[in-house]
């Protein structure tokens, strides 16, 4: 199973699928702050329709008060050190509460804490 950040689903709206090509779909997951920021994201609604269309074979991670108070204590640890923004912080609670491995193009977004863990992308 691997949790897909949002900059991975923007290369593959793109037409870059080649980042997850090693994966069947049912072991990639997004989470609802994805689709959050991928909605906002759309330049017009035919763009948002797309978007819509194309995350729809995801399975979707819901977002719950642990992961909330998970994210609240990383941005009190972190945001200070290593400038860690709410979003990115949802986004690695999330990966950690359901204990899935999160993929990124992003690492130096993530790789300072240390209980994350990030996919490689070769």
């Amino acid at each position: 199973m691997i949790f897909l950040d949002t900059n991975i689903l923007i290369e593959y709206l793109k037409g870059n699928k080649s980042l997850i090509k090693s994966y069947s779909l049912n072991e990639l997951f997004i989470s609802d702050i994805v689709v959050m920021e991928l909605y906002q994201g759309a330049k017009s609604k035919q763009d948002l329709k797309f978007i819509i269309n194309e995350i729809a074979v995801f399975k979707i991670l819901k977002t719950n008060n642990e992961i909330i108070k998970l994210a609240t204590l990383l941005v009190k640890e972190y945001n200070l050190s290593h400038n860690l923004k709410m979003m990115d912080a949802i986004i690695a609670s999330t990966a950690m509460v359901y204990n899935i491995p999160l993929m990124t193009l992003n690492l130096k977004d993530f790789r300072y804490i240390y209980e994350l863990e990030l996919v490689t992308i070769t």
